[in-house]
């Protein structure tokens, strides 16, 4: 059978024995009928919280919180709309700030991209900066003690808006909700210390958990001190069409958008498989190495102990070249000397956290990756470059034996597979 693996703008056609393959999808969602329509309905009938309109009084200072080009949210669509909705509030004092998280900043051509042209031109944008101190201001400390920053812009302004989409997270349940404030506005030293080694090696830390998982409460913790939080999220099938809209309080808007995607994207198996080909689900989320361990992690959970994982990201901008995570990997010599080094430190360190996952899931698989980077790149990120992927699977297979299985995710992890 021929199956087209979400890989950079388009797909990557791969051919896959009839007998032997599984090819898991999320349950089909229909787009809605009028998308815009629906996000105004959602503004002015939110889940527990009063309009948005409603927040607004003469003067109010506005920030409106936007996800940036790492994730698939249609912001071209969502944000125009919500500015529309908020005509009455002048301009001078509405601010678009960019939840880069630890991300690099995003160029005036990319915001133009995901915005459209004419908001970066009539509106205030701004990238967040999480190195940047003046910034920040502190909201208490996490629970190791660490001062739990937030952007300023965000915190004081009257009325804050983050946006985004819901799909699952691998280590925080799901995306969206508090994380558009954290990890999305917060200081680098925070994220840091959410995503230490403790709370990503936490068997909660998962897929589709939040209630229960360490590192999502606390984020859920810090961006509730900012105070009230008006949310606007939405759920995406895979052609980005919009399935569902979710708007108001910032917990209880999350959590029944969180419900709704579940039911389309967790998909339940009866056993692990030989060979897992999965991918990060296309551009922008497959711009990078980093953003491709969601990818793996997705394959992972349902992928037999000494098994194969192989991941389609097309990797545009590298691992990428020169970053955190690009160095931890370099400057290890093996997988299991980075756990060792990050289990002995007494501090985190920027991104530790996608190497921890990757050199965790590296201790009970061999994981192959086909992309656009050099092979001297794939090895010193410690993976096995593969060029052919329906070679690769015909040889895992054959060497696996008689009854060996493999089992596909065209979508990576916007398909959350579990064993019963």
């Amino acid at each position: 059978m021929n199956v087209p693996l979400a890989y950079g703008s388009g797909c990557l056609p791969v051919e896959f024995p009839d007998h032997r393959t599984t090819v898991l999808r999320p349950a089909p969602e229909p787009g809605l009928p009028d998308e815009r329509a629906a996000v105004r309905a959602a503004l002015e009938n939110p889940i527990a919280a009063r309009p948005l309109r409603a927040w607004l009084k003469p003067d109010a200072r506005v920030c409106l919180l936007f996800t940036d080009l790492t994730r698939a949210t249609p912001n071209e669509r969502l944000i125009p709309w919500v500015l529309d909705h908020l005509a009455a509030v002048p301009r001078q004092n509405v601010t678009l700030l960019n939840q880069t998280g630890s991300h690099r900043p995003n160029t005036r051509a990319e915001l133009e991209t995901m915005l459209t042209p004419g908001v970066v031109a009539r509106y205030r944008v701004l990238n967040h900066d999480a190195h940047n101190a003046d910034q920040l201001v502190p909201l208490g400390v996490t629970r190791d003690g660490t001062p739990a920053l937030l952007n300023r812009l965000a915190v004081e302004a009257d009325v804050r808006i983050v946006t985004g989409f819901i799909e699952p997270h691998f280590f925080a349940g799901f995306s969206g909700g508090p994380k558009g404030l954290m990890p999305g506005v917060a200081g680098l030293p925070t994220i840091m210390s959410n995503h230490g080694a403790r709370n990503i090696g936490d068997p909660s830390a998962t897929f589709g958990v939040t209630e229960g998982n360490p590192l999502w409460e606390e984020l859920r913790d810090i961006a509730l001190r900012a105070g009230p939080s008006f949310l606007l999220n939405v759920a995406l099938n895979e052609q980005r069409q919009i399935t569902g809209v979710f708007a108001g309080d910032l917990l209880a808007a999350h959590r029944a958008g969180c419900a709704f995607v579940k039911r389309s994207a967790m998909r339940k198996v009866d056993a692990p498989f030989d060979v897992v080909v999965t991918t990060n689900s296309g551009y922008p989320l497959d711009l990078n190495l980093y953003q491709g361990v969601k990818g793996l992690s997705a394959g992972a959970r349902i992928l037999k102990a000494g098994g194969t994982l192989i991941l389609a990201c097309e990797c545009r901008e590298g691992v990428p070249p020169g970053s955190a995570y690009d160095q931890l990997l370099r400057s290890a010599a093996s997988p299991e000397e980075i756990l060792a080094r990050l289990a002995a430190a007494g501090r985190p360190s920027p991104e530790q956290w996608q190497a921890q996952i990757q050199a965790l899931i590296q201790r009970r698989a061999k994981v192959l990756l086909h992309s656009s980077l050099p092979d001297e790149v794939v090895r010193a990120a410690h993976l096995t470059p593969c060029p052919d992927i329906p070679a690769a699977v015909r040889d895992c297979l054959h060497a696996a034996g008689d009854g060996a299985r493999v089992a596909v995710l065209p979508q990576g992890p916007l398909t959350i597979p579990y064993l019963e």
